[in-house]
């Protein structure tokens, strides 16, 4: 098949006819798909299921260090939860303060506190009259929401399969005190999967900003997600590079047990400096007197150790894999070669990310939903939702069965077909 772009009008109009007959015959059969969110099928929240009954009444309810987790207190979290949260980031437990059910709440409170309190005795950003983050993008929609719901001014910053263009990065932070932040996923990022070149780390460890509580917010949401067991990506641990850089006070990293254990019921953590935890924890003790520490010891009673949890991500790869490749499988088949998108192939994380032609993003998201499947928002990958070429489109295979995937990616390579055509038709 030629590509789109070398057919005649007269190819074009006979195709447009072709695929528009093929389209409203996939609006008649009624689907109900759904592939807006990376959400756990059931199947991957069962494989969490013996959780429910490590914990019974007569349980022994003590932590390792002999606290009893039904009572008050130990803001940072029970010894082996800690310890449990570092092995998963590569970090030290010492490093680690382990918090409610959601990294996200986390990045929201380091956000919120930063504006109101300030970092490490700084001007707390509410007070200044400009406040910027930096936003690589395509990104995770709910970071660019937080720094959006603050005012925060957001600047898009390209990326790369090695990470975010460094270049920019480095100047901007360099040029510009009002920076005072940077959003990352370094692991199989949202929606790409792309992972982080060691030069890529190294870089962001030695950077030099302007403002003195610029932080890197490193959000590690995928570190043990892969697809493969012989084929995962790997990446430098940011913490103990910017120590060596001598900024050893310039990241929070935040990861979960969100997509382990159970998405509403799992742990998160942060982990940072001994100076950046102890500014934190000033206002958690006022936020609560301890969290959920019984959940604590409901994960750690169940996987053990990292190594219980690196067996258990193996059997969310074996469901997650054949949905990944259910995709890829269609639209190599259907759209190689024809010039009208390309799409990346991760070895891990929950998301596929696809680049439409200039334009079309909104109107394919449309066309699906038309014909009965939900898609992310086109724009929703960018800050304030602007996709600036309206051509990146968030895939998340996660939750539908690996037979639903092949129909809706059969019925999105339909849409992308369609629109493509009728957008050469105009030009």
């Amino acid at each position: 098949m030629k590509a789109y772009q070398e057919l005649s009008r007269e190819e074009l109009l006979a195709l447009q006819a072709q695929l528009q007959a093929e389209y409203e015959d996939a609006k008649g059969k009624g689907l109900q798909l759904d592939m807006s969110r990376g959400k756990p099928a059931a199947t991957q929240l069962n494989l969490a299921g013996g959780m429910m009954e490590v914990l019974t009444a007569d349980s022994d309810m003590k932590a390792s260090n002999g606290f009893d987790v039904r009572n008050y207190g130990v803001l940072d979290g029970i010894p082996e939860a800690k310890q449990l949260m570092a092995d998963m980031m590569g970090v030290k437990a010492e490093n680690v303060v382990v918090c409610g059910n959601a990294s996200l709440t986390i990045m929201y409170d380091t956000i919120s506190r930063s504006m109101t309190h300030g970092v490490l005795g700084s001007t707390p950003w509410c007070k200044l009259d400009t406040v910027k983050f930096l936003c690589p993008a395509p990104g995770y929609d709910r970071h660019f929401a937080i720094t959006q719901h603050f005012g925060i001014e957001m600047i898009t910053i390209p990326m790369t399969p090695a990470g975010p263009d460094m270049d920019m990065v480095e100047k901007l932070v360099s040029e510009d005190a009002s920076i005072k932040g940077i959003w990352c996923v370094p692991k199989y990022s949202n929606p790409q999967g792309y992972s982080y070149s060691d030069e890529t780390v190294k870089r962001f460890a030695a950077l030099k900003p302007a403002a003195e509580d610029f932080r890197i917010f490193w959000d590690n949401a995928y570190v043990i997600h892969h697809l493969y067991a012989d084929k995962q990506d790997e990446i430098l641990e940011i913490l103990s590079e910017c120590e060596k850089a001598g900024n050893a006070d310039m990241v929070y990293e935040f990861c979960s047990t969100s997509k382990v254990s159970y998405a509403g019921a799992g742990i998160a953590a942060i982990a940072s400096s001994k100076a950046n935890l102890d500014w934190m924890k000033k206002s958690m003790t006022i936020q609560t007197i301890g969290y959920d520490k019984v959940n604590q010891l409901r994960h750690v009673r169940y996987y053990k150790d990292i190594n219980g949890i690196n067996a258990h991500m193996m059997k969310h790869a074996d469901l997650l894999r054949p949905k990944f490749e259910a995709v890829l499988k269609v639209l190599d088949a259907e759209l190689t070669g024809l010039g009208i998108g390309e799409w990346t192939r991760p070895n891990g994380g929950y998301f596929i990310s696809f680049e439409a032609m200039e334009g079309c993003a909104k109107a394919i998201v449309a066309k699906c939903k038309e014909a009965g499947m939900v898609l992310t928002g086109a724009g929703a990958t960018y800050p304030y939702g602007k996709d600036p070429k309206d051509s990146n489109i968030r895939i998340a295979p996660s939750f539908p069965t690996p037979e639903e995937m092949a129909v809706a990616t059969d019925l999105f390579v339909l849409c992308v077909k369609l629109v493509s055509v009728e957008k050469l038709l105009e030009q």
